[in-house]
């Protein structure tokens, strides 16, 4: 349930791509930010719902689906600097993208599947928008409405960089970074970042959602 739930969290949080018609992309330039994490979401939920049979036929399809929603729309250079923590003070700019890159792809080879596992249709509500302290971003407080079971609260940190972008995920009050920066931290004292950042590509490294979801 934890990976599905990262997944899913991801990728419904990210802006509508550029690509979109002029008049979706007036609507968003005037939404706030927790108004665009809820039409995003539905919007990506409803596609997943729709095109479910096609995407598990070809794994392909749901792959470049997924690229197209949350590359270049998460704020992996941001999310990966603070993952990194003291270990990227001095990195070079070529190391942190190296390691925001394979961060994203970790997360869609090893989540993308789980985003097709979802039973009934999950919806999105908006309970609150509050700024983040120092002027960071702002922080979307969500709950995830299931056909059966409790609603789960996701709280989404994101910043205006070229829009609204994501950064971190609190799932039940549990953040993603916070949970990465923990589990990095003995293999970054080990490896360059270079080297971690490799080990997390090929599976070497495994994240602690992929463990819950063993």
């Amino acid at each position: 349930m934890k990976t599905l739930l990262l997944s899913l969290s991801l990728l419904v949080a990210v802006p509508v791509l550029l690509a979109t018609p002029a008049t979706a992309q007036a609507q968003q330039a005037t939404a706030t930010p927790g108004q665009q994490v809820v039409a995003n979401g539905s919007r990506i939920l409803t596609t997943l719902q729709q095109r479910r049979a096609d995407f598990r036929k070809n794994p392909d399809a749901l792959r470049n689906y997924i690229d197209a929603e949350l590359r270049g729309n998460f704020d992996s250079l941001y999310a990966a600097r603070m993952v990194l923590g003291l270990h990227g003070r001095g990195a070079s700019e070529a190391d942190i993208k190296l390691f925001a890159d394979a961060m994203v792809d970790n997360l869609m080879q090893r989540y993308g599947a789980a985003l097709l596992d979802f039973d009934g249709k999950p919806r999105l509500r908006l309970k609150a928008e509050s700024p983040l302290p120092g002027g960071r971003g702002v922080k979307v407080s969500t709950e995830l409405l299931r056909d059966n079971g409790a609603p789960i609260p996701i709280d989404y940190l994101v910043r205006n960089n070229g829009g609204w972008k994501i950064f971190d995920v609190m799932i039940e009050g549990v953040s993603y970074v916070q949970t990465f920066r923990t589990q990095f931290d003995s293999p970054l004292q080990q490896k360059s970042i270079a080297q971690v950042a490799a080990d997390l590509r090929s599976g070497a490294l495994k994240t602690n959602a992929d463990r819950v979801s063993r």
